[in-house]
């Protein structure tokens, strides 16, 4: 079921580099607060612009700022949580301090940072929730290196004589991919959540490029005369994130052994 769902976003961002009903920028005043229709499909906006092609393109903004913001987070994170998990335990410990000094600084208190100094972007956004997610795949990175490094065959290897680096590409990464599956399956829902929220609070994606956070944050003042402008959007939001945590869940409980005797 994630599957199908994330399937279904990604079919949605893809159709839209081809076709969309209507110019989604397109500012339209004399079709102002349209109601659904054969033409406007969810209706359209205080400015005329069509829903749908919104709901359409802010999908590609919001798969975007979360396949970069994810890449950021893995590239840096499965590296460090395995220099971790193979290091001398005092510097892996070292490496998990530092971590978790990261942790304090979430992805709407980092974006706020750099939007202070770099100004309001899409790539502000994606490069605060990729750091913000850092911790979380060294720190599961780190855990599964540990239990690689016990194993039979890394001790022979070591026996062997075989360097640190050899025996972390050969051995370690191989066996700790499917953590890093998992985790970038679920990290892309928390780079969903925190994408909407920075673009609501003014710190994500600039207009006119349409993002389902801000659509959320243009409807809020049409919410007693016109809610269907923010429960499009809304629904987006929530079917997206649902999608990534199913599809995270089935993820784990496919690749994780502990599982094995519950299936």
């Amino acid at each position: 079921m994630g599957g199908l769902i994330v399937a279904l976003v990604l079919g949605m961002a893809l159709l839209s580099f081809v076709w969309t009903p209507h110019d989604p920028t397109l500012v339209n005043s004399s079709a102002r607060l349209q109601e659904p229709s054969l033409e406007y499909w969810f209706g359209t906006d205080k400015f005329g612009r069509d829903v749908f092609s919104q709901i359409l393109m802010g999908s590609r903004t919001t798969l975007f700022v979360g396949f970069v913001a994810v890449g950021v987070a893995a590239v840096v994170g499965v590296p460090l949580g395995i220099v971790a998990g193979m290091g001398p335990r005092w510097f892996g410990e070292l490496l998990m301090r530092g971590n978790d000094m990261l942790l304090a600084f979430p992805a709407l208190l980092l974006a706020i940072m750099f939007a202070a100094v770099y100004g309001a972007s899409t790539l502000v956004a994606m490069v605060a929730i990729g750091i913000a997610s850092i911790p979380n795949f060294a720190r599961l990175i780190r855990g599964g290196t540990l239990q690689v490094m016990k194993t039979e065959y890394v001790i022979a290897a070591r026996a062997a004589g075989r360097g640190p680096f050899a025996i972390g590409l050969r051995h370690v990464l191989p066996n700790v991919s499917s953590l890093v599956i998992v985790q970038a399956s679920v990290g892309f829902a928390i780079a969903v959540l925190a994408e909407a929220a920075l673009s609501f609070l003014g710190f994500g994606t600039p207009p006119p490029t349409p993002s389902w956070g801000r659509m959320l944050q243009e409807s809020q003042e049409l919410l007693s005369s016109d809610p269907r402008l923010a429960v499009f959007p809304g629904v987006a939001i929530a079917v997206a994130v649902l999608g990534f945590n199913l599809l995270g869940d089935g993820l784990r409980d496919r690749f994780d052994p502990k599982l094995e005797d519950h299936r």
